[in-house]
């Protein structure tokens, strides 16, 4: 029987998911039909198109992990399961990672100003730059995927054992984890490291564009303030994230403890959802859209009581 804090625990799960997946549905839909309407496929618009999608199916098998092992925890002894959590998981996963570090990359490389040699010499060559992170993951996949194919041997070993004794341990869990991860963890600094260098090149920008105008109210240097806070959000919403996954992760040492699981459920969701806030708050594209959206709705719910006798 779940407590009354585990109850609302897994209603504020819940009412995230359905925020991330409208949130990051909309970026979606919109950018499609930016591409449709423009009749061409930018670099920005295809990392936003596959970002939202990847954050869907990542909320989607989020939840379904978290209920499997909240309310039906007895469904993981079978074989076929595992295995198909475990590779959707990695694929998702790793994914939305990809998609968010290749848009914190490209942001880094268009907009940040350094004169390193090296820092120029990326910046005009950004597709190549995506394109090799995108061989990196699949690198990942495929050091991961032997990895599932060791924890489906050792779940069939546990329902072969008749004696209680723990059929994994927990260094050994813990050293699966490590590894299946360290794709993500790679392309999580690579991300952090772009979005620390470009808030101090907007940092050094918007210092310099106060010290020239004198006072003088400067719509660049709010935008480079508005860009800098957008991405200490994304920052720190990415951190929770992986607090998050640590937490799930750390639960297999004390599985009777749901509350804490349910909360590091709440903490890896925050970021799907928390992140298409920003990006549609940061998009004046998305921004005007939203508002768009909410103008008709409101129409429509001021109409409607006229309609009805």
């Amino acid at each position: 029987m779940l407590s009354i804090v585990e109850r609302l625990f897994i209603f504020i799960a819940i009412s995230e998911s359905i925020l991330g997946i409208l949130g990051n549905g909309f970026i979606g839909l919109v950018n499609c039909m930016d591409c449709v309407e423009n009749k061409k496929f930018s670099v920005i618009g295809l990392l936003l198109i596959g970002l939202a999608t990847s954050r869907i199916f990542l909320i989607w098998i989020i939840m379904t992990d978290g209920y499997i092992k909240i309310f039906s925890p007895h469904m993981y002894n079978s074989e076929k399961l595992i295995e198909c959590i475990s590779y959707s998981w990695i694929i998702i996963n790793h994914s939305s990672i990809w998609f968010a570090s290749s848009l914190s990359i490209f942001y880094f490389l268009k907009i940040a100003n350094f004169s390193h040699h090296i820092f120029l010499w990326l910046k005009h060559r950004i597709n190549r730059v995506l394109f090799l992170l995108m061989g990196l993951m699949l690198i990942s996949w495929l050091f991961s995927f032997p990895l599932i194919v060791k924890i489906v041997n050792h779940s069939k070993m546990k329902n072969r054992n008749e004696t209680r004794h723990p059929y994994m341990t927990k260094s050994d869990y813990l050293t699966f984890q490590l590894l299946f991860n360290i794709g993500v963890i790679f392309l999580f600094t690579l991300s952090l490291i772009a979005c620390f260098l470009l808030i101090i090149s907007l940092w050094r920008h918007s210092r310099c564009m106060r010290s020239s105008v004198l006072g003088v109210r400067d719509p660049s240097t709010e935008a480079h303030v508005k860009a800098m806070k957008v991405l200490v959000s994304f920052i720190i919403l990415f951190i929770l994230h992986f607090i998050g996954l640590g937490i799930e992760i750390s639960c297999f040492t004390v599985p009777e403890n749901k509350l804490l699981f349910i909360f590091g459920v709440i903490t890896t969701a925050i970021y799907p959802w928390g992140h298409s806030l920003i990006l549609i708050l940061g998009n004046n594209k998305l921004k005007q859209a939203s508002l768009k959206v909410l103008q008709t709705l409101m129409c429509c719910w001021k109409e409607k009581p006229l309609t009805t006798p």
